[in-house]
């Protein structure tokens, strides 16, 4: 199996700096793995990486996607394993890097998808939530049993799959939740009270640099409801530039909503996938993460 290196944890906890230096020390290329950098032009409220800061290191899957794009799980699986096989082919070590957890354990586990060529879109809007769970609960009981009654994306995908012959229970019973590459998944962490401290700093900066000029021009362009719009950073601004929220009330949800975010990252990554963490406040960080490579790398 092929050797890759991933790097998850919180936002704003430092895995783009970190990605560099093994990237340099490991002879490594980066694949991006968050759902928001994919796309052109949302820089500053992705924390999109700089030129400047990648220090000549290849990225793949950022920044090349167009905003108006549709973009989804399915295909990031498809790209990401084609860029891990061209990483490879030259010799280099891919290195994923990213804080969108199901993307990452999409592209590195036996994650099926069902056919999008042949989908059949189904008009679900005459039905209230509660009636589609209703639905869900008839056609896949399974899947009910792990959906949110409430979450109207979830239940219409888990219908659409029902509906076109396999559910979703039916198409995760058939993974072996299997990693298919020989993988080192470092985990950073630091105290949860500092990080949020670096989230509302990171998010000042943000300002600094032109958020809210970039937020606008974006707006400008293209409807509020594109795909890309929902990440955070950029769904806060709607109601601002609706005129329903005041700007200073819009960043405060950005800041809470960060938070919760990254609340929500631990979570996933200490229950998903094997990682290995490493709390970046430590004496002997970031060597020690350079020592366990040099070590993973020469098993």
């Amino acid at each position: 199996m092929y050797k890759v290196a991933v790097i998850v944890g919180p936002t704003a906890v430092g895995k783009s700096s970190l990605s560099i230096e093994l990237a340099k020390r490991f002879n490594g290329e980066i694949i991006n793995g968050d759902s928001i950098q994919v796309y052109k032009h949302l820089n500053i409220g992705s924390a999109k990486i700089k030129e400047e800061e990648m220090q000549g290191v290849k990225h793949y899957l950022l920044d090349y996607k167009e905003v108006g794009d549709d973009y989804d799980v399915a295909q990031f699986q498809r790209d990401g394993r084609q860029a891990i096989e061209e990483i490879e082919q030259k010799g280099k070590l891919p290195i994923i890097v990213g804080g969108t957890g199901l993307y990452i354990k999409a592209l590195l586990y036996d994650y099926q998808f069902v056919n999008q060529e042949n989908k059949i879109n189904y008009d679900f809007s005459a039905y209230s939530n509660e009636q589609l769970f209703h639905q869900l609960e008839q056609s896949d009981y399974k899947s009910s049993l792990t959906i949110h009654p409430n979450n109207r994306k979830r239940i219409i995908r888990a219908l659409e799959m029902a509906k076109q012959g396999v559910s979703k229970s039916q198409q995760e019973e058939k993974q072996e939740h299997k990693m298919l590459y020989n993988g080192k998944i470092i985990a950073l962490t630091m105290d949860r009270e500092r990080l949020k401290q670096r989230i509302d700093q990171r998010i000042d900066l943000m300002l600094e640099e032109g958020l809210i000029k970039e937020v606008n021009d974006l707006f400008d362009r293209y409807p509020y409801d594109s795909h890309c719009f929902q990440g955070i950073g950029y769904k806060e601004f709607i109601p601002y530039v609706k005129k329903e929220k005041t700007l200073n009330e819009c960043i405060e949800d950005i800041k809470t909503h960060t938070k919760q975010f990254a609340k929500r990252q631990y979570t996933w990554f200490r229950h998903q996938m094997p990682v290995d963490w490493y709390d970046i406040e430590s004496a002997d960080y970031p060597q020690n993460v350079f020592d366990d490579m040099e070590e993973f790398l020469n098993e």
